[in-house]
């Protein structure tokens, strides 16, 4: 193995190289970079061992710059998402804000050209009114039948369509002249996605590259989002045109129209406020507040399942279904029961509902706030989702991959588990106790997301294996924190949970040991007809150990005597041997040292360091018990008792 020198002395060449791999990450570097400790140590000519590990951290440093990278863009089109609701909100000007949703559009998907048709109903076709990236006067100057193309189906439908090659694409209806204008711009892929104003639809929405792409569901989930945005704001920027044209012509409408003028800026205050609010980190609580504030009555909030997530100012409410598809349909809310419900949508996907009560006499301009509600909670809910997928995906597999035991001839890098944890704010190198819990089978989807929610008020992982519950949790007296559970969970689901728990452990590589102990003493635990109860291993003392499926009889020993026995391997003493000379001579001190051939002030000095290092304690009944066991399993187990694997 090669060493380097540093100024701090000889560093193992290795270790060097793991250094720089977790410097380059930490400065955020290239792909390009992180490769370069490996070709280094190759140049170096590193022994194959060495190489083999500088090439798996390679690896898996590459994997979490690429995790590192997704998850970057995946919020930054989220917070572009965002930005976009804002400033379509503000903007007044209908040129200002067709131009601002096609740029948004292909800044968003990074697509190769973006553009927007409207319908001219007067007309009965349809015709290019923005396009950004388009170098072709023909593709510029469309008008297209209704019905005709990509877009004549994406209209017809109310849906979104992606065309992976629209030149071989034959699922919709292809016109001499669309063909012309598409191939003198040189498209390939196109996705577009319907701008919808309630049932009506008054336009597409389309982002294309110039080669074939398979657009990924997130991009389309993505540019229906912001047709959603874009609808409103058209839709706005319409109704306040119209509402100037009113104004000029129709001089005694002047307190209707100032009427009109005032709910529809009262509406696009409320979506930037209520925007801003979501920017800022507001959560469900705070935006229902806010709605509730505006429209002035009372509001309850559901998810897709008719889970309440949020209510204020209103009792519990049962949302309809009929209501929610009728809205879902329309894409307005609708009155039900005195009520209204307003569908919460993410493109065709429901994410939820919401309910408005006290306000049976909504008006049209309060209709069209409460409806922005649902677009910006729809944007919560998206979010929400989106960061609890990654946070949840990413908490299973680290705490699979904690307890998973390394296969012959694998590689497990703590190094990396442990730089996993710490992004997840999990320090492993404090001590941490592995929990496994188990309950009537019926009820274990409710223990999981018992558990899950103390795992984050205690800043640890859940998750499940093997069928039972697991708790990775930071603490360093497991057996309180097993029966703590064993206790509040009993209760809570009104059935008995047991836990068994073992730790405390520092460092990942300790942890599937621990989770093998935790599982073993909840056997025992089983075993011995505890149910609903909590324990550590050690908690059970040598009957953990004969009742456990498969005796640790080497972590038994090591939990009672280990330190007696680490310092006789250290020094050369005969602590052990002491320990086992004066229990078996009926812990006389005369007899032990006849054995011993000593003098008795050295049987007494030994077991004064015998007290120092298993505790004051060591030799009243119940310990002296533990310690005469463990002593005889050593010396049995050093004897070669088949079965059993040496202390």
């Amino acid at each position: 193995m090669t060493d380097v020198t540093t100024v701090n002395g000889p560093v193992n060449a290795t270790t060097a190289a793991l250094r720089q791999l977790l410097d380059l990450l930490a400065a955020d570097a290239p792909a390009e970079q992180l490769a370069r400790p490996a070709a280094q140590a190759r140049a170096a000519g590193a022994d194959p061992h060495d190489q083999d590990v500088i090439d798996g951290a390679t690896r898996t440093a590459l994997d979490i710059h690429r995790t590192l990278a997704q998850r970057r863009r995946r919020e930054a089109e989220l917070a572009a998402l965002f930005d976009t609701a804002s400033d379509l909100a503000a903007l007044r000007d209908p040129d200002a804000v067709l131009h601002a949703i096609v740029h948004r559009a292909r800044t968003l998907l990074g697509t190769d050209i973006a553009y927007l048709t409207l319908n001219d109903p007067a007309a009965g076709d349809t015709f290019m009114r923005v396009t950004s990236g388009s170098v072709s006067a023909t593709f510029q100057q469309l008008r297209l039948g209704m019905g005709e193309g990509l877009g004549g189906l994406v209209a017809q439908t109310a849906r979104p369509y992606a065309s992976p090659d629209y030149r071989t694409d034959r699922r919709f209806k292809h016109t001499g002249a669309i063909d012309e204008g598409v191939g003198e711009e040189g498209l390939r892929g196109i996705l577009g996605v319907p701008l919808l104003v309630g049932r009506r639809v008054i336009g597409v929405l389309f982002a294309a590259d110039r080669t074939p792409r398979d657009f990924a569901p997130e991009a389309i989930a993505l540019l229906a989002s912001l047709a959603d945005h874009a609808a409103v704001a058209i839709d706005g920027a319409r109704l306040l045109d119209e509402t100037r044209s009113a104004l000029v012509e129709l001089n005694a409408a002047n307190e209707t129209a100032r009427a009109h003028s005032d709910a529809l800026h009262r509406a696009a205050d409320a979506h930037d406020r209520l925007t801003d609010l979501v920017l800022r980190g507001g959560d469900v609580d705070d935006v229902t507040r806010e709605i509730a504030a505006l429209l002035d009555g009372g509001l309850a909030v559901h998810d897709a399942d008719g889970t309440e997530l949020a209510r204020l100012e209103t009792g519990p409410v049962v949302p309809s279904e009929q209501g929610i598809e009728a809205s879902r349909r329309g894409g307005r809310a609708v009155p039900v029961d005195g009520n209204w419900v307003c569908a919460v949508l993410a493109g065709p996907e429901l994410l939820g509902s919401l309910v408005l009560t006290g306000r049976a006499d909504l008006t049209d301009a309060d209709r069209r706030l409460f409806e922005r509600a649902g677009t910006v909670t729809a944007l919560l809910l998206l979010l929400r989702r989106s960061v609890a997928e990654a946070e949840d995906r990413v908490r299973g597999e680290l705490l699979d991959d904690l307890l998973t035991v390394q296969q012959p001839g694998g590689h497990r890098s703590t190094g990396s588990l442990t730089l996993r944890a710490r992004k997840l704010d999990i320090h492993l190198a404090r001590p941490h106790a592995v929990l496994v819990l188990t309950c009537d089978p019926a009820l274990r989807s409710r223990l999981l997301a018992e558990t899950a929610r103390r795992a984050r008020a205690l800043g640890g992982l859940a998750g499940t294996r093997n069928g039972r519950t697991v708790l990775l949790a930071p603490t360093s007296h497991p057996g309180a924190l097993a029966r703590e559970l064993a206790h509040e969970f009993s209760r809570g689901l009104g059935a008995p949970v047991t836990v068994g728990a073992a730790g405390p452990v520092t460092g990942p590589e300790h942890l599937p040991d621990a989770y093998d102990e935790a599982h073993r003493c909840l056997l025992a635990l089983e075993t011995l007809g505890r149910s609903g109860g909590g324990a550590a291993l050690t908690d059970l003392g040598f009957l953990g150990v004969l009742l456990s499926d498969r005796a640790d009889i080497a972590g038994y020993v090591d939990r009672v005597i280990g330190p007696v026995l680490a310092y006789d391997a250290q020094r050369g003493t005969e602590l052990a041997r002491t320990l086992t000379a004066y229990y078996d001579n009926g812990a006389s001190l005369a007899r032990a040292k006849d054995v011993l051939h000593v003098h008795v002030n050295t049987v007494v000095q030994r077991l004064d360091r015998i007290a120092q290092l298993l505790g004051p304690d060591w030799n009243t009944p119940g310990r002296a018990l533990e310690i005469q066991v463990a002593l005889r399993l050593h010396r049995l187990a050093r004897q070669g008792v088949p079965g059993h694997r040496s202390a």
